[in-house]
């Protein structure tokens, strides 16, 4: 019997069972030597065994009483705020299995609440860092259109429009990010896997990238086997590691090289994007993968901090990891591994 696991119901039983057997024994006992005796003896003992298991009743339900109002104590105490109020329950027994219970769901929505506690904190730092982030393309926009409006010559007209559409791409590409990062954390976007050739793919983001190579005066090279085969969203993928050679190109001067090669192992497919670049200091390794992150060492003066975050999200997406390493100085390498 399940009731019977608990060791102080065992111990209540065992106290009852043994009363009676002690008033059967007794009751014996007085017929067979004191016979005379026997209906005062048998009424004595009677009494003495209700007496004793009565009294043994009242302590077991009284000390049950106790236990369950320390419960309620828990229970209320976590209502009022006391998120690690938990009962007492290192006994055996249906009650306590109870118990148990409740402390795991007491533990799911303490998980929960301080879950939502991490995302109004986030939503919050988000929308500070966006409007810290619009402020300087829109001071600078109201800067151009003012000087726009001044000009007398159509040379000074066209530069600053250029220098204004460049800022409202900035803004744009700020949001556009944002708006699918915070698909991605929802989970409202579900990655159409198909069989993709990765040296396809590669060769179709190296075209989206070649022109501004060129124009740098940068080399942008891919290399790898002809016949692997990636099961992925091709979008969504080729957004990902083309904001990771976008980074590469940002870090880059005038000669170095981006290099795009890709492998199958047993278990992953590989990808790693490498330059011989600027490299990232060793303050910053650990932070790149923040939204937002601008490190006090880059130079780099219009970037958000957005697309190596993207990137990380798309590729854990698709069940797989990014990792860098790199050499200040020297250059940096991101490795891309899809497990298999």
């Amino acid at each position: 019997m399940r009731i019977l696991t608990n060791e102080k119901v065992k111990a209540l039983f065992l106290k009852i069972a043994a009363g009676i057997l002690t008033y059967i024994l007794t009751a014996v006992l007085f017929f067979l030597f004191l016979p005379d005796y026997a209906l005062p003896g048998v009424f004595a003992a009677a009494l003495s065994v209700m007496l004793m298991i009565i009294l043994c009743c009242w302590r077991y339900f009284c000390r049950q009483d106790e236990i369950l109002e320390n419960a309620a104590e828990q229970i209320t105490e976590y209502i009022a705020g006391n998120l690690e109020s938990r009962i007492e329950c290192d006994e055996e027994g249906e009650l306590y299995k109870l118990f148990h219970r409740i402390n795991a769901l007491a533990s799911i929505l303490s998980a929960r609440a301080e879950n939502e506690g991490k995302s109004r904190e986030f939503l919050k730092d988000t929308i500070s860092n966006i409007s810290h982030q619009l402020k300087t393309p829109i001071a600078a926009l109201n800067i151009y259109n003012g000087i726009i409006q001044e000009a007398e010559e159509l040379l000074t007209v066209r530069e600053f429009t250029d220098l204004s559409e460049r800022e409202l791409d900035r803004m744009e590409s700020l949001v556009q990010n944002l708006l699918k990062i915070a698909k991605l954390d929802a989970g409202t976007i579900v990655p159409d896997k198909t069989p993709e050739n990765v040296a396809d793919m590669m060769t179709d983001i190296e075209k989206q990238f070649i022109f501004r190579a060129e124009q740098e005066g940068k080399i942008l090279f891919s290399e790898g086997e002809e016949d692997i085969i990636l099961l992925c969203d091709r979008i969504w993928v080729a957004e990902a590691i083309g904001n990771i050679i976008k980074n590469a190109l940002d870090h880059t001067r005038t000669g170095d090289t981006v290099r795009i090669s890709w492998k199958r192992f047993s278990s992953v497919i590989q990808i790693r994007i490498e330059d011989n670049g600027s490299g990232i200091h060793p303050e910053d390794r650990y932070h790149i993968f923040k939204r937002f992150y601008r490190s006090r060492f880059s130079k780099d003066t219009r970037g958000v901090g957005l697309g190596l975050p993207l990137a990380k999200a798309v590729i854990e997406a698709h069940n797989g990891t990014v990792e860098v390493d790199s050499t200040l100085g020297k250059g940096t390498a991101f490795i891309i591994n899809f497990l298999i």
